[in-house]
């Protein structure tokens, strides 16, 4: 999913999320072929006696430094203050969780910056995993490597509360005849194309911000974004605007977001191994408990 933006901070703990889903899949979307499904491992992770995922026998960019990227601006709740450095946020701490495992301390990783497409776009990578809720796909795992999903989530709609037409609908029929706004390249555009099939041609904007600023212009009747992003958006940052509801994923596991690494990536079994601990410990679901919520209950849309 893109990219935009939750169980953190929403009111209690706001939201309850989507990509939270760290449940690993059967499937394996690193295959080329277009039939296969969009969730779990990218590749045959390797058994932990055989791995040694030490840093100094890892294939890094930089030697002795874990080099990560994500978006700039980056926003809540996955990243705080649009400081990914600082540890805090859902996707800020997963990231610095994983380096722990692989033997990093927090001085030891480096950020760098990309766009949500260039992060799954083919050829060199400048960072040694990547996250900006990216969902696994079969098409993009062409071009690079998923890891095991760290996060599940369901698309959601956003309308202002005072669009009657918008806040009624409570099937994707409904949603179909509105104008809705999404974010380029996301799974987000995906499902109002794909699923909810609209009247009218969507309004697609380059990032988060600019879709936002069309709801409170009143320019679009909703904006479909993943829940956590919803919860968020109606909590924090658009007053007079509510979830109106999320989509029954067509995928039984949500849909799932993975660390992005280069095609093939060498450390992908390590990367893999150190999610596997963190999910066995809790400590993933500890993260997720802490910057996204399940509290709040959205409806969903009938088909």
């Amino acid at each position: 999913m893109p990219r935009t933006l939750l169980r953190p901070l929403l009111l209690a703990s706001c939201a309850g999320l989507l990509l939270a889903a760290c449940a690993a899949p059967a499937s394996t979307p690193n295959t080329p072929a277009d039939s296969a499904q969009p969730g779990g491992s990218a590749t045959p992770t390797a058994t932990s006696s055989a791995l040694d995922c030490t840093p100094a026998n890892l294939p890094l960019i930089t030697p002795g430094t874990l080099t990560v990227s994500t978006s700039k601006p980056a926003y809540p709740p996955y990243v705080i203050d649009d400081d990914p450095s600082n540890g805090k946020g859902f996707e800020s701490a997963v990231a610095y969780a994983v380096a722990d495992k692989l033997g990093f301390s927090a001085d030891q990783v480096d950020w760098t910056f990309v766009t949500f497409e260039q992060t799954y776009a083919p050829g060199a990578k400048t960072y040694v995993f990547g996250l900006q809720q990216v969902s696994i796909t079969a098409k993009r795992a062409r071009a690079i490597s998923f890891s095991d999903p760290y996060y599940s989530a369901n698309q959601a709609v956003v309308a202002l509360k005072k669009n009657t037409a918008a806040t009624s609908a409570t099937s994707v029929a409904d949603l179909a005849a509105l104008k809705l706004g999404v974010q380029v390249g996301t799974t987000s555009l995906d499902y109002v194309t794909d699923v909810i099939k609209a009247e009218q041609q969507p309004a697609v904007f380059n990032d988060t911000e600019g879709a936002k600023q069309a709801l409170k212009n009143g320019t679009i009747d909703a904006l479909v974004v993943d829940l956590p992003t919803a919860f968020y958006i109606t909590a924090a940052e658009i007053p007079g605007s509510t979830v109106v509801g999320q989509f029954h994923d067509v995928a039984a596991d949500g849909d799932q977001w993975g660390l992005v690494l280069k095609k093939d990536s060498p450390l992908l079994p390590c990367v893999n191994q150190a999610l596997g601990e963190l999910k066995s410990s809790g400590e993933l679901a500890q993260i997720q408990d802490k910057w996204l919520s399940s509290t709040v209950k959205v409806p969903y849309f009938t088909s």
